[in-house]
């Protein structure tokens, strides 16, 4: 009876083939990791774009954006419920409760306010639908109080898009560590002191260089710091309805002498 020779590697060899495949997966997880960041993206750019429609067409509707947050305690809680926990958010409808069909309790998993390329390793903040997700500009879309002094600028009726001279140049929404963000947020040397309470005061544009020098929450560190997306860029939809993916330091608001460089009309729609 003949037998067959079997076949077999050598030691050599298979360190050879080892080596082989240690090489070719090093060469391709960085890059489905990298497909993967940009597919996120793309998805977010869909989401901040559903996003700013929506403000569009409230905004026809009713002659006037959403508020940013609005505290009524004569008005019912929004559909599904209040967002957010009641040990440090502000119980009220913020601005993606104005807007029909953008969100409810039950479905924040799919909801398109929530962006899919945040990275919060604190699971209760991971959770919370108003932390590291999308943040409208506290500058248009002002809120009815707040909590704290000195944010009177922030505080009234929200504008209308005609009240605003460049909205091509505005920012809406964007990438964000908190639901509502304001130039203070984004600036070398804010006006105040932000710290951690409220947690408004823990808003941030991902990946903004300034970052690594702010108080954050523990779990923010690495969306804050690092970023969300490739090269550090951010998704933001403007006022006047197109949608721009940037890099996050070209929202930076630098200190001068008198005044703020990139505040306005970036910010304040003056």
């Amino acid at each position: 009876m003949a037998f067959m020779k079997r076949i077999s590697f050598t030691l050599p060899e298979l360190i050879v083939v080892v080596s082989i495949m240690a090489i070719l997966m090093a060469i391709i997880f960085p890059v489905l990791r990298s497909s993967r960041q940009r597919a996120k993206a793309v998805l977010c750019n869909s989401n901040i774009k559903q996003s700013t429609i929506g403000f569009l067409i409230y905004e026809t509707e009713n002659q006037i954006l959403p508020y940013g947050f609005y505290n009524n305690p004569n008005k019912a809680a929004p559909p599904g419920g209040y967002p957010g926990h009641i040990t440090y958010d502000r119980m009220g409808w913020w601005w993606f409760n104005f807007i029909s069909g953008f969100y409810k309790k039950s479905d924040e998993k799919t909801t398109v306010v929530k962006c899919p390329s945040k990275w919060l390793s604190n699971p209760k903040l991971n959770s919370d639908i108003l932390c590291g997700n999308y943040g409208v500009n506290r500058s248009i879309c002002k809120s009815s109080d707040d909590r704290q002094s000195r944010r009177e600028e922030f505080i009234g009726t929200p504008l209308k898009i005609s009240a605003i001279p460049k909205p091509s140049e505005t920012l809406l929404i964007v990438d964000s560590g908190y639901a509502i963000i304001c130039w203070w947020d984004a600036a070398d040397e804010p006006p105040v002191v932000l710290g951690n309470i409220p947690i408004e005061d823990t808003a941030y544009i991902p990946g903004l260089k300034i970052n690594k020098n702010r108080e954050l929450l523990p779990g923010q560190e690495q969306d804050a710091i690092n970023g969300r997306h490739p090269n550090k860029s951010v998704n933001v939809g403007f006022a006047d309805g197109h949608i721009s993916l940037i890099k996050a330091d070209d929202l930076l608001v630098e200190k001068t002498d008198n005044d703020y460089k990139n505040k306005t009309p970036l910010w304040v729609p003056k």
